[in-house]
C-alpha cells in the first residue's frame, strides 16, 4: 500500500514538473514544425505515395519530409519519379505550411473560426513572423495572408500559360501551381528531374520564378512597411526596410557580376551560351542562393565559383520571409560594425539612426554560430563520407541555410543521396537547425534583458 502511494506521488510530482515547464514561444513553433515533420513522414511511407517500383526507407521519407517543412529542397529521391501525385501533394502541403510557419497557420484559421488570440499566441506569431513588435500583429497576419495566396496565384497563372506551350493545360496548371508554391516559399523542390535546366534560356521562365523568389526573400515587415508608406501611413520608410532593399540590390548586383566573370569562359557553363543568356543565368543563380533552383548542373562551375555561391548561400533572405541562413540585415549590420571600427566611431549608424548595441551583438553571435556550425558538421562529414571537402561544405551551407542547391549524385539528386544514414541524418539535423535553431534557442526572442544588481569592475584586455 505504501509503495502504491508512493508511486503515485512520484507520477504527480513528475506530471507537475512536466507542466511546469514554460517553453519560450519560438521553441513551441519548433516543436510544432517537429510534429509536422513527422506526420508528413507517416503520410510519404503510404503506399499510395511511391510508385511500386520504388522501396522508400524511413530516413528517406524523413529526409524528405524535413527538406519539405523545412523548405529546404535538397533532395534523395527524384520528386517527379519517384513518387505517386498523392506523394507530390504532401511534399507541396508541407511546403506551403512549413514556409508559412505553423503558428501563421494555426491563427489563420483561429480567425476565420473566429477566436480570439491570445498573448501567447501573438508572442508565438511575432518570433516566427521576426516583427519588430506585436502591435497590429493580426493585422499583419491578414496581409501576410494575403500576399502569399495573391503572389502565388498570379505565378500560377503566369506559370501555367507558358508552360501550356509545352504540355497539355491540366499537367501545366499542375506544375504551374506546384512551381509557383515552390518558388514563393524559397522551397526548390521541382517537378523536373534536371529542376529548369530546360528552360535556361527561356526569359520568361526565368524572370517569373526569380520575381517569385524575391519576392517570398524580402520579408513581411517590408511588404508592410512599404504599402503603409504608399498609403500616406508613414511618412517615412523604416531603417529595416531600407537596409533590406539597399542589401539585397547590393547582393544581387555582386553576385551576379561575380558568378558572371568567374564563369564566363568555362566550357562547361557559360562559354557556349550567348552573353545575353550568361548574364540571365548569372542573375538567376545569384536569386537562387535563397531557392535552390538550378538552370545547370552545378558541378561543372569552377571551385571558386562554387566558394562564392556558397557565401552567397550563407547570407540567404531577410528576416520574416521564407527564406533562411545568416539574414541579409545581420550581414548588412556586422558590415557596418566593421566600419565603425575601422573609422573608431563609437556608434553603428546607418540611415541617420542608430543600430542598438544588443542588435549588433547578436548579429556577431548569429554570424559566428552560423559558421562554427557549418565548419563543425564538414568536418564531422569528411570524417565519414568519401567526398571532396568543398562539395560536403556545399551540401551543409545549402542545408543549414535551407536552399537546396547542391553539387548533385549523379542521378538527379542531391549530394545526400550518396550518403550514409548517419550523414543523412547529420544533414536532417542541419537543415532543422537552420530553420528552427534561433527560435529554439530564443536567440531572438521578445523579452526584456536580464539585468544584474551588480557590475564587476571592467577588465583590460588586449586583443589582435
Amino acid at each position: 500500500m505504501r509503495s502504491f502511494e508512493q508511486s503515485r506521488i512520484l507520477r504527480r510530482s513528475f506530471s507537475s514538473r512536466i507542466l511546469a515547464i514554460r517553453l519560450l514561444p519560438g521553441q513551441v513553433v519548433a516543436l510544432a514544425g517537429g510534429i509536422l515533420i513527422l506526420l508528413g513522414t507517416g503520410l510519404l511511407m503510404l503506399p499510395i505515395a511511391t510508385p511500386p517500383h520504388v522501396e522508400l526507407r524511413l530516413i528517406d521519407a524523413l529526409f524528405t519530409a524535413t527538406s519539405a517543412v523545412c523548405v529546404t529542397g535538397l533532395i534523395v529521391l527524384d520528386t517527379p519519379h519517384d513518387f505517386t501525385l498523392f506523394g507530390q501533394l504532401v511534399i507541396l502541403l508541407l511546403i506551403q505550411i512549413g514556409g508559412l510557419g505553423y503558428a501563421l497557420m494555426v491563427t489563420l484559421l483561429l480567425l476565420i473560426l473566429g477566436t480570439r488570440i491570445g498573448l501567447r499566441d501573438r508572442m508565438m506569431l511575432a518570433e516566427t513572423l521576426s516583427t519588430l513588435d506585436m502591435q497590429g500583429l493580426v493585422r499583419f497576419v491578414k496581409m501576410v495572408a494575403l500576399v502569399t495566396f495573391a503572389t502565388e496565384g498570379l505565378g500560377a497563372v503566369l506559370l501555367t500559360a507558358r508552360f501550356a506551350a509545352d504540355t497539355s493545360w491540366g499537367e501545366a496548371i499542375y506544375w504551374g501551381i506546384f512551381h509557383s508554391i515552390s518558388a514563393f516559399n524559397n522551397a526548390g523542390f521541382s517537378l523536373f528531374s534536371t529542376s529548369l535546366s530546360a528552360y535556361q534560356t527561356d526569359f520568361l521562365i526565368n524572370l517569373i520564378v526569380t520575381t517569385l523568389v524575391i519576392l517570398g526573400s524580402i520579408g513581411f515587415i517590408v511588404f508592410q512597411d512599404l504599402w503603409d508608406y504608399m498609403k500616406g501611413a508613414r511618412f517615412h520608410l523604416q531603417s529595416h526596410t531600407k537596409l533590406v532593399l539597399v542589401t539585397t540590390v547590393i547582393i544581387l548586383v555582386i553576385g551576379t557580376l561575380g558568378i558572371l566573370i568567374l564563369e564566363w569562359n568555362n566550357p562547361a557553363t557559360f562559354q557556349p551560351l550567348a552573353p545575353s543568356d550568361r548574364l540571365l543565368s548569372s542573375y538567376f543563380h545569384t536569386v537562387s542562393r535563397t531557392s535552390g533552383f538550378t538552370t545547370m548542373d552545378l558541378s561543372d562551375m569552377r571551385d571558386a565559383t562554387l566558394y562564392f555561391l556558397l557565401l552567397l548561400m550563407a547570407i540567404g533572405g531577410s528576416p520574416g520571409s521564407m527564406a533562411g541562413g545568416i539574414k541579409t540585415t545581420t550581414i548588412a549590420v556586422v558590415a557596418l560594425t566593421l566600419r565603425s571600427v575601422l573609422r573608431r566611431d563609437e556608434e553603428v549608424e546607418v540611415f541617420y539612426r542608430r543600430i542598438p548595441q544588443d542588435v549588433v551583438i547578436r548579429a556577431l553571435c548569429l554570424c559566428i554560430l552560423a559558421l562554427t556550425l557549418i565548419t563543425l558538421v564538414t568536418l564531422i562529414l569528411a570524417f565519414i563520407e568519401r567526398q571532396p571537402v568543398l562539395s560536403l561544405m556545399f551540401e551543409v551551407t545549402s542545408a543549414m541555410g535551407i536552399v537546396g542547391m547542391s553539387l548533385g549524385d549523379g542521378a538527379n539528386r542531391s549530394l545526400s543521396a550518396l550518403f550514409t544514414d548517419f550523414g543523412k541524418a547529420m544533414m536532417i539535423m542541419s537543415m532543422l537547425l537552420g530553420r528552427f535553431g534561433p527560435l529554439i534557442i530564443g536567440l531572438f526572442a521578445i523579452k526584456t534583458a536580464r539585468r544584474k544588481r551588480y557590475r564587476f569592475p571592467s577588465a583590460r584586455v588586449i586583443i589582435g
